[in-house]
């Protein structure tokens, strides 16, 4: 009779079989929570849809502890976290600027034109409904043709074409504006014109990178500088010239809604190496000469002010501007006061343009205004700040030439005057060697989640919390532009961005922003909810996300899972889609990335 050995089981196996049931039972568990219409983060959920993604900017250290998966919301937590529909604003709305409102600014002073100034509304008049785009609305021209070309649906706006017909400023093409590049100042363009000043100041050596365009019209100028790597700053009021910053911001240009009346241009000091007017009617010689000490305030030692139009060449023009020669003379001799009190050099005028330089120092000047006192003037102040009459003192670093500007585009990446000289408290060389790198790890990591960011497809860029600038720093040789942003509540550190070459702005996300509806492609939102807390409504700052985000735009928020859960739960509301996204650094972090994109839609034909 034959005999079977018996057979062990090896010990082996009994581990391998643990880790199969194991595994089966996360299987059916992960089928049973789908089921439920539960969706697990992944790092490798990425929009199919075109999203523009910018890496974020915080004022504190990211956090990198483990993800507590522990509950944090209540049952009311969860009550109010639904979501809840925003109806569309009516369709007289389309174009609403809250702060720049045309029928509020009729209650303010006309004296100084205080009434095209910033005028919020009241916390009972905010809008609780979404801005619509007008019918037919459909995304810009990439640039560099947005330079020159926009959709007539997009700014429906006629006025510029007839009132400015002879000066080339806007044409009407079919259903398309034309932008020929012309100006009332600029008659042969805006290339020519430029090149008209560069034969008496070097702009073509990195030296003038950043530069501000005040009564900037449809912003030629500012959109012709920048192929010779200069970016402007370009504003106007909300005024008569309906809808040229509109024109500006469609066309890829950046721009805001702004005016020098009676406060504060919203730049830090020594911001910009040229300012420039050309016939922006700004009465420069009045009040004391206030309009020339904040052009004072926001130049650069060795800056300069180019001024073209009247009363520049008066000898030639003065019957076509319907003055009287004394009237113009005077003028003119008024300016020429008050450049020679601030001890600005007149370097040259040629024609219609006169170009002046801010010296390197104040210390020969004559003293007439008299120096601000550093006890009671904050130079970097300009949030509803009043303007003043005295000459803002320069840092003794600055006076002494101990620290100078690099040329454009060492500029970038050199640590800035105001970090070396060690005015920002807890701001270090190696605080911001550390920080560019980590934005070039972050906006590499984005271009992966969102594949068409940097690629021409997203133009305009708003960072809402921008601290040292490294998401535009890392994104400065892609066809973008950002508009950085430094929040009024926190570190002041918008001078440091200035000081690497890039743009922005102050802004209290409180209130609305100076700017159109529609204005950018893509909005970075890093921390930025963890500094209003408790100051304003999460779902107010939202609200005006969605104004002034494109159809089809997207957004990038960055903070902890928590906060991202309610702002999830307010877009759901807001037509838009998201989707949750882990940290660059992997899933152990309680810091999350939420992608959102605004869906299509705008008003109906019948409107």
């Amino acid at each position: 009779m034959m005999k079977f050995k018996s057979i062990r089981t090896p010990k082996s196996v009994f581990p391998l079989v643990l880790v199969a049931f194991l595994c089966t039972m996360s299987y059916l568990l992960g089928l049973y929570l789908h089921s439920r219409g539960k969706t697990p983060m992944t790092s490798n959920a990425i929009f199919t849809a075109e999203l523009p993604c910018r890496p974020f900017q915080t004022t504190q250290p990211v956090d990198t502890s483990p993800l507590d998966f522990s509950a944090h919301h209540s049952a009311d937590d969860l009550i109010k976290f639904r979501s809840k529909t925003f109806p569309p604003c009516h369709a007289k709305y389309s174009e609403y600027t809250p702060c720049e409102d045309t029928k509020r600014s009729l209650k303010f002073s006309r004296d100084r034109l205080v009434y095209r100034e910033r005028h919020c509304p009241e916390k009972n008049e905010v809008f609780k409904c979404l801005i619509p785009a007008p019918f037919g609305y459909k995304n810009p021209f990439p640039w560099p043709a947005s330079r020159g070309l926009a959709w007539f649906a997009n700014v429906p706006h006629k006025e510029l074409t007839v009132e400015k017909a002879e000066q080339n400023w806007v044409h009407v093409d079919g259903n398309k504006f034309r932008f020929p590049g012309g100006g009332t100042m600029f008659p042969r363009g805006a290339n020519a014109y430029i090149d008209d000043i560069a034969r008496m100041i070097p702009l073509m050596d990195g030296s003038v990178r950043t530069a501000v365009d005040t009564g900037c019209g449809v912003a030629s100028f500012g959109a012709y500088l920048m192929s010779r790597n200069i970016t402007t700053m370009s504003f106007a009021p909300r005024d008569s010239h309906e809808a040229q910053v509109q024109f500006a911001l469609e066309r890829g240009i950046p721009a805001m809604i702004g005016i020098i009346a009676s406060i504060r241009l919203p730049y830090p000091s020594r911001a910009f190496d040229l300012a420039h007017c050309s016939r922006c009617l700004i009465p420069w010689h009045l009040y004391d000469g206030q309009y020339l000490i904040e052009v004072d305030r926001i130049l650069r030692p060795g800056g300069y002010w180019v001024l073209s139009g009247p009363p520049i060449n008066w000898q030639s023009h003065w019957k076509g501007w319907q003055r009287t020669k004394s009237d113009l003379n005077a003028d003119q001799n008024a300016i020429e006061a008050v450049t020679t009190s601030l001890c600005w050099k007149k370097l040259k005028q040629k024609g219609d343009i006169a170009i002046w330089q801010k010296p390197l120092n104040h210390n020969h000047c004559r003293k007439t205004p008299k120096f601000c006192s550093p006890e009671n003037n904050n130079p970097d102040k300009s949030w509803y700040t009043k303007l003043q009459t005295c000459i803002t003192p320069l840092p003794n670093e600055i006076d002494g030439g101990g620290v100078k500007l690099k040329k454009w585009p060492e500029r970038l990446t050199t640590v800035p005057p105001r970090i070396q000289s060690g005015t920002l408290e807890g701001i270090t060389s190696e605080t911001f060697s550390r920080d560019y790198h980590l934005w070039k790890k972050r906006v590499g990591y984005y271009k992966t989640v969102v594949r068409q960011l940097g690629s021409g497809r997203y133009r305009n860029i708003l960072d809402m919390n921008s601290y040292l600038g490294g998401l535009a720093a890392n994104l400065a040789h892609n066809p973008v532009w950002v508009m950085n942003i430094v929040p009024t509540v926190g570190i002041d550190t918008l001078g440091v961005i200035y000081e690497r070459g890039l743009i922005g702005t102050y802004q209290d996300w409180c209130e609305a922003m100076s700017t159109y509806p529609r204005t950018y492609d893509f909005i970075h939102a890093g921390n930025v909810f963890g500094l209003y807390k408790d100051r304003c409504e999460v779902e107010n700052i939202l609200l005006e996300m969605d104004r002034i985000l494109r159809p089809e735009g997207a957004v990038i928020f960055r903070d902890d899972v928590d906060v991202l859960v309610e702002i999830k739960s307010i877009t759901d509301g807001m037509k838009w889609e998201t989707r949750f996204v882990d940290h660059e650094d992997g899933p152990l972090h309680r810091e999350k990335i939420l992608v959102a994109v605004k869906n299509y839609w705008t008003l109906p034909n019948s409107l």
